[in-house]
């Protein structure tokens, strides 16, 4: 990147600077590089990981961050070429990669209910909360998270009633007998 950003600003003021520098298509390729587990630079990884890409940087384990960090730059730069890397991501091995999926899937309002409905029943209970509230910005079925009243985590439970809220609100009220 021919300017350098503080990589102590927040995410958003980062990832503009980036599409200023670079381009809308350019930033979010190198995201979608980032996300199939590409090394995109330390240039790049400061703007989508900030501060906390230093430790990268400096040694520490790189585990899944910058797939997660690449993911979630989606949230703020996009173009329709991102939407495969995004389906994959919902099926990433790293709990906080789909998390974050179901987010940008909500955000991006992609008609991705089958893939994210798939992880009503992930293993790991912020993945299934995250995907009972995507759903609620995406999809229409209530009764594919209905189940989820029922977790036994309260935030699965919390983020089920959420989604289904979600839907209620977008769906039009039922006509009463007066209107028909």
């Amino acid at each position: 990147m021919p300017d350098e950003t503080p990589a102590d600003l927040p995410i958003e003021a980062r990832i503009a600077t980036a599409v200023e520098q670079l381009g809308v298509d350019t930033v979010v390729l190198r995201s979608l590089s980032l996300l199939a587990g590409n090394n995109e630079g330390e240039e790049f990884l400061l703007v989508v990981g900030g501060e906390h890409a230093r430790g990268i940087l400096e040694g520490a384990p790189v585990l899944y961050w910058p797939e997660l960090w690449g993911t979630r730059a989606l949230l703020y730069v996009w173009n329709d070429s991102a939407i495969a890397g995004v389906t994959a991501a919902l099926q990433n091995q790293a709990w906080r990669v789909r998390e974050m999926a179901t987010r940008v899937a909500a955000t991006r309002e992609l008609a991705l209910q089958a893939e994210v409905g798939a992880l009503l029943t992930d293993e790991v209970a912020r993945v299934r909360a995250a995907a009972a509230r995507a759903l609620g910005a995406i999809g229409d079925d209530l009764e594919v998270i209905q189940p989820l009243l029922k977790d036994p985590e309260i935030e699965v439970r919390r983020g089920a009633q959420q989604g289904i809220d979600a839907i209620r609100k977008r769906r039009p009220a039922p006509a009463t007998p007066e209107e028909g």
